[in-house]
């Protein structure tokens, strides 16, 4: 007799040559692509730049605004703090952008923060990491598509009532759009981004000659200020709680390395290139915008935002290049979402490959997308969205919060491998890591400097996350606060389920495949005897030769009929008639089965075969009780018992011509 190890096994290599038929869906989303076309699907520099920033891009549309509503509580005196605040906020994204960098190179498989501080700090911080980016996804989504509502809000105000419905029907079509495919939805979004930032440098071209020439003038017939009832501590508060906000101009700096692997080859490069570019026009469009707005007089304001002040006193009212202006902020407001639409469903499917989310996020649709991370932040999103009437101010002290933390966590993280570089010297060993999705950690000459400026960088964005729970924990950041350890929690919950289920599904110890049962039972209920019945009847005697067929005596009448057709065609099985007294079907039958389970011999088991109708109607088949689906449902939870529909089918076009 050949040992276990002595079989051979036969494995036999098929090729379908099925193919998903054209439906609706292709309608909507475009035909199914086979996962050949995967490399064919990366984008290059500019489409990238148009994924993956426009969500850091689109900023500028309300973070000077931010600025403005806090230093609004002192008067419009403490506008001229506008533009010092604006500079420092550059220099903090100069020096979290070079971090990011490193970050891409260092990570070309993407996951960002989260595959950072994981692979340095441990779990632990992996997860807060992940958790922050898994808010600011849902919060990008809901601030921006807000923000670019509040644009048309301003050029057609009649439209505030319905600002929410709006805003929700953005969200959808831009999941709409993303369902189609990072190649696809890149190009389509690839002119709006541009034109944006064609649009927008030439507003501020034109605004700086006219500054130059003292033909700049200020803002006619300004809205009402809006102050936001912020009261004042103390002008250094205020500058503090002020540039807080302002470094909402930040979000979405990190997009890019989350997701790293939707670029061509060479992927680090590209990728690093795209982020280059991205916060170089970031930060003129930022400080110019922000020049503009304290030189025009501009003031916040829910009515009419900043960008439509500045535009309309550029080009000196409400012309083409006004609408063109606000036709342009809208838009890139509304694609800012895209970016999360990217980033979101790509570090989720990280995560659910690591056992931290629900597997199901791991699926690749029919276009090649992680097409259930797409709906799910589409959902999440609306919530918000609907929860706090799609207004920006009210849902920016929710944003920055985790954005920041996950920033502070990826440069710690950085520094941190910079360190374990620099004892690397004359070894040829790899640092052992805690994820295999990393590049190889070699000694770097530079290990000192990267480690300097990750390390600052790092604290930089740890105090201004600090400043930022403080000062805008009474404006709702403490509920940040709260959400951020729940989601660790309940990652870790996830985890742990499956880590458990993994080890009892292991095969490592499991030695030889157990011998066969000594008593294979079946036991099959019987509502009626039937055609479909004998179907069932022939299944079960193919199985064992130990077969019991059950009948729950309901209606004494309908069981006689039942015993007698038994007698005749039940081809000498043993038939069991149980008394239900309370006319119960289901409950008697799970206790005799129970009973049977309790006294089983080791080894032994038991098999219910449960004949099902199948109608081919629909509508026919809401007229039949569905006994094979409650019995399934409840037997399944019970060990050592396996359920077995045998579906018998009738045509309804038979069964009419028959009669």
């Amino acid at each position: 007799m050949l040992n276990q190890e002595d079989k051979q096994t036969p494995i036999i290599e098929r090729k379908t040559d099925y193919k998903p038929p054209r439906n609706w869906r292709s309608w909507l989303i475009g035909r199914p692509l086979s996962t050949a076309d995967a490399p064919h699907e990366t984008i290059g520099k500019t489409v990238g730049l148009a994924v993956f920033a426009s969500d850091a891009l689109s900023s500028n549309a309300y973070a000077t605004q931010e600025i403005m509503v806090v230093l609004a509580a002192a008067g419009t005196i403490a506008f001229g703090y506008v533009f010092p605040i604006s500079i420092a906020i550059v220099l903090l994204l100069t020096i979290v952008s070079i971090s990011y960098i490193q970050v891409i190179h260092a990570y070309p498989d993407g996951g960002g923060a989260y595959v950072v501080a994981r692979d340095n700090l441990g779990e632990l911080a992996g997860l807060t990491a992940a958790s922050a980016l898994l808010a600011d996804y849902i919060l990008t989504v809901s601030v921006s598509v807000s923000s670019g509502i509040a644009q048309i809000v301003s050029a057609y105000p009649e439209l505030y009532e319905y600002r929410v419905p709006m805003a929700v029907t953005a969200v959808f079509l831009l999941m709409l759009i993303n369902l189609r495919g990072v190649r696809e939805s890149g190009s389509a979004i690839a002119v709006p981004s541009m034109s944006f930032i064609v649009i927008m440098l030439f507003m501020i071209a034109v605004g700086m000659y006219k500054y130059i020439t003292g033909d700049l003038g200020t803002v006619i017939n300004p809205p009402e200020i809006l102050a936001h009832g912020i009261t004042a501590f103390g002008m250094p508060f205020l500058i503090l709680h002020a540039f807080s906000s302002g470094t909402a101009a930040l979000t979405g700096i990190e997009a890019i390395s989350n997701g790293t692997t939707a670029f061509k080859e060479p992927r680090s490069k590209n990728a690093a290139t795209t982020l280059t570019w991205m916060a170089a026009i970031l930060a003129t469009l930022f400080m110019g915008i922000s020049f503009l707005a304290s030189q025009v007089n501009a003031v916040p304001s829910e009515v009419e935002t900043v960008i439509s002040q500045i535009g309309r006193t550029v080009f000196g009212g409400q012309g083409i290049f006004y609408f063109a202006i606000i036709l342009a902020t809208t838009i890139i407001l509304l694609l800012a979402g895209n970016t999360a639409y990217a980033g979101f469903p790509r570090l989720s499917a990280l995560m659910a490959m690591d056992g931290f989310l629900p597997r199901q996020l791991t699926y690749r649709g029919s276009r090649l997308v992680y097409s259930r991370g797409i709906v799910a932040l589409a959902v999440l999103s609306s919530l918000l969205i609907i929860l706090f009437q799609a207004s920006v101010t009210r849902l920016i002290p929710l944003y920055a919060i985790g954005v920041f933390l996950s920033f502070t966590l990826a440069q710690s993280g950085m520094a941190l491998r910079w360190w374990k570089s620099g004892k690397l010297l004359n070894q040829k060993e790899d640092v052992e890591h805690t994820n295999t999705r990393v590049s190889k950690l070699t000694y770097d000459r530079l290990w000192r400097l990267k480690m300097i400026t990750n390390g600052f960088g790092a604290l930089c964005t740890g105090l201004v996350m600090l400043i930022f729970a403080v000062t805008k924990f009474q404006d709702g950041a403490y509920v940040v606060l709260v959400l951020i350890p729940a989601l660790i929690g309940a990652l870790w919950m996830v985890h742990r389920h499956y880590r458990n289920l993994a080890k009892k599904l292991s095969l490592e110890n499991f030695g030889v495949i157990p011998p066969h049962t000594i008593r294979h039972r079946v036991i099959m209920p019987v509502s009626g005897v039937h055609q479909g019945t004998l179907a069932a009847l022939r299944y079960a005697r193919m199985l064992s030769d130990d077969v019991t067929a059950v009948h729950i005596v309901i209606e004494p009448a309908d069981a006689e009929k039942t015993r007698k057709k038994w007698e005749t065609w039940g081809e000498g099985v043993r038939l069991v008639m149980l008394d239900s007294p309370y006319r119960l079907f289901v409950e008697p039958l799970l206790d005799y089965i129970a009973d049977i389970a309790e006294q089983r011999q080791s080894g032994e088991i038991i098999t219910v075969v449960v004949p099902e109708f199948v109608s081919e109607n629909r509508w026919s088949s809401a007229l039949h009780t569905n006994t094979a689906d409650i019995l399934r449902t409840q037997l399944k939870n019970q060990h050592g018992i396996v359920i077995t529909n045998v579906p018998y089918h009738v045509h309804e076009s038979e069964s009419d011509h028959h009669r």
